[in-house]
């Protein structure tokens, strides 16, 4: 399946972490309670018009997660507002640069979820499991008998993960909850099991962990910041970490040295490509990919063709086409 996420896709990747492009893109959540997501909706529409700033903001009664892009000055404004709303004085954010604005319009959108998981209830800012910083990961998932469970989606594990780890092979994060129910007797071989979770930037194994509390389990762990900031943090040559690291941008897959993977990605379906994924009769840029040519029609590979001929037309011009920037949906990490 295709990664489904509320972000758009960059219509150019980060391309460096340098202060000689002129614009920072801030990947940004906070599990926090927010009993106003009217009014800080309105608020946040409000601040980043009057400072330039574009991207995507969700607010939810569980806190805010989104990706904005704007000059520095820009940015520091709005992550200033952020951090005045409730439970967000410690905001998660991580941080790239890009020679152009990646994003066509700003939106703040009113969601149940900032990341959804269909599992009412909860409450991440407060009943989340033990963050572990990425300097002592490896000491807790070489313990023995410790369950290391990788809460990503399977397009996402399929290209790397740190080594040992289980794979849910979900298509969705809302599919985690049924496939726990269904393997923790298997998973709980005795009551002080410990489980650690990691996602990409934390906030799913975040979410994942106040749902197995919620389920009445312990000894939860997950990765502070996720794998890219464990990338940042742990040297290579000490890494346990097997493969590249999926990400929800132009880059499509990073290595641990947070630079671009091998991986491409289809337009069509979203779906990280390898080099022999490339090389199939059935993948067709920007039309279809051996992931997705099976599951869509004649037509819908028609509509995809005809999107990435006006993508190219619109590049050969200097615009950026609509087409360009990715989906709007609700798996995000």
């Amino acid at each position: 399946m295709p990664p489904s996420s509320p972000i758009p896709a960059c219509s150019e990747a980060p391309e460096s972490n340098t202060a000689d492009l002129p614009v920072r893109i801030a990947a940004l959540y906070r599990f926090a309670p927010f009993n106003d997501c009217d009014g800080y909706r309105a608020s946040l529409q409000a601040v980043c018009g009057a400072h330039g700033v574009r991207g995507i903001l969700l607010v939810a009664p569980e806190g805010i997660n989104g990706t904005i892009a704007g000059s520095d000055d820009a940015i520091e404004a709005v992550l200033g507002h952020i951090r005045t709303l409730p439970g967000c004085s410690t905001l998660e954010v991580k941080y790239a640069r890009a020679a152009a604005l990646p994003f066509l319009r700003m939106k703040v959108r009113i969601k149940r979820e900032i990341v959804s998981m269909d599992a009412p209830g909860l409450d991440p800012a407060r009943e989340g499991g033990i963050l572990v910083e990425p300097e002592a990961w490896n000491t807790l998932i070489s313990e023995p008998g410790t369950i290391l469970i990788d809460t990503r989606n399977d397009y996402e594990v399929a290209i790397g993960s740190f080594a040992g780890a289980i794979d849910p092979h979900t298509q969705r994060f809302r599919d985690f909850p049924d496939w726990f129910r269904a393997n923790r007797e298997r998973l709980l071989s005795t009551p002080d099991t410990k489980i650690a979770m990691f996602c990409t930037g934390g906030i799913r194994c975040e979410k994942a962990t106040a749902f197995l509390r919620a389920e009445g389990v312990g000894n939860v762990f997950h990765l502070h910041g996720g794998i890219l900031n464990y990338f940042e943090k742990v040297p290579a040559s000490e890494s346990l970490w097997q493969g590249e690291c999926f990400v929800f941008d132009q880059r499509v897959a990073v290595t641990h040295d947070l630079k671009p993977g091998t991986h491409t990605v289809c337009h069509a379906c979203r779906a990280p490509l390898s080099h022999e994924d490339q090389k199939s009769p059935l993948y067709r840029p920007g039309e279809s990919c051996p992931h997705c040519h099976a599951a869509r029609t004649n037509e819908q590979r028609a509509r995809y063709a005809e999107r990435e001929r006006q993508v190219q037309l619109a590049r050969s011009r200097g615009a950026t086409h609509l087409g360009q920037v990715g989906s709007d949906k609700d798996d995000i990490d």
